[in-house]
């Protein structure tokens, strides 16, 4: 059990050392990240605000294929609501993770769809 406190105050203090110098507005949002075992989260937050811009999550879906394959879908699924909510540039928030795997698959795909970070 130890062993697991250690690694969720870990992540915590890297989540908390990007959060402090990343902070979204309303012409560049915040694009955060949530990836659990089961699901990939994306939206895009207007700090500011305090506000919610856009969402899109694979939650209540059918979705099929592997994780990275469904992160790479949520990724298309925001660039395009970014799109209709006129926002072309945001800034990327990684949640404390890695840049790798299902989180590079779904900023790979935003990129594709014209997305600026």
């Amino acid at each position: 059990m130890a062993d697991l406190k250690k690694k969720l105050l870990n992540k915590s203090l890297r989540k908390n050392r990007v959060r402090s110098k990343v902070s979204g507005t309303a012409e560049r949002p915040r694009l955060t990240v949530t990836i659990s075992n089961k699901h990939v989260s994306a939206q895009l937050i207007d700090d500011v605000a305090g506000k919610t811009v856009a969402a899109a999550t694979t939650v209540g879906t059918k979705a099929t294929g592997s994780m990275s394959e469904q992160a790479a879908k949520v990724g298309t699924d925001i660039a395009k609501k970014a799109k209709k909510a006129k926002i072309n540039a945001v800034v990327f928030d990684r949640n404390g993770r890695q840049y790798a795997g299902r989180l590079s698959a779904l900023a790979d795909a935003a990129r594709k769809e014209g997305m600026e970070f």
